[in-house]
Order: structure tokens, then sequence, then C-alpha cells
């Protein structure tokens, strides 16, 4: 039974967020982002924490460092986007009024 309320859980959680994501204008999406990066760095605890408390099994370390690897990679690509962000509000030498 525990398994079905976690794939519930889980289930609703992806519809739930394609829902937000949809109803946010074009405008406000990279902005919304480089606001959550610090709340996603969360995920990289929680995923250090379920590879330390699961390292009893090879397959519990396994998934812990692929929950690892996936926090850090959105993570970081939510910054480079951020930094993307805000180098288009920089001005150039060359251009400057």
């Amino acid at each position: 039974m525990e398994i079905i309320l976690l794939l519930f859980t889980f289930v609703l959680a992806i519809f739930l967020g394609v829902e937000l994501i949809n109803k946010v204008p074009s405008q406000l999406h990279t902005p919304l982002m480089s606001g959550s990066n610090a709340i996603s760095g969360i995920s990289i605890v929680g995923a250090l924490l379920a590879a330390g408390l699961s390292s009893d099994t090879t397959l519990g370390i396994i998934l812990g460092l692929v929950a690892v690897i996936c926090a850090s990679i959105n993570v970081v690509g939510g910054y480079l986007v951020t930094d993307r962000m805000l180098s288009m509000f920089k001005t150039r030498e060359g251009n400057e009024k």
C-alpha cells in the first residue's frame, strides 16, 4: 500500500508541476527559475541524506548517487541560465550611451 501512495504522490507532483509551469508567462519564467535555485539546493541535501542513510545496500548507494547528480545538474543549470539572463542587461564597453 505504501508504494501506491508514493506513486500517487509522484504522479500528482508531475501534473501539478506541468500546470504551474504552463500558467507562468514567458517574461517571468527565467526570473522565477533564478529565484528558485536556492530552494533547489535543498534537493542536493536530501539526495545526500538519502545516499548516506541507505548505504547498507549497493542499490541504495547507486540511487543516492544518481539523485545527487540529477540535483546538481538542476542547480548548476539554473545558475547558468540566470547568469545568461543577467548578461543580457550588461552594457558593452563600445555601446555606452
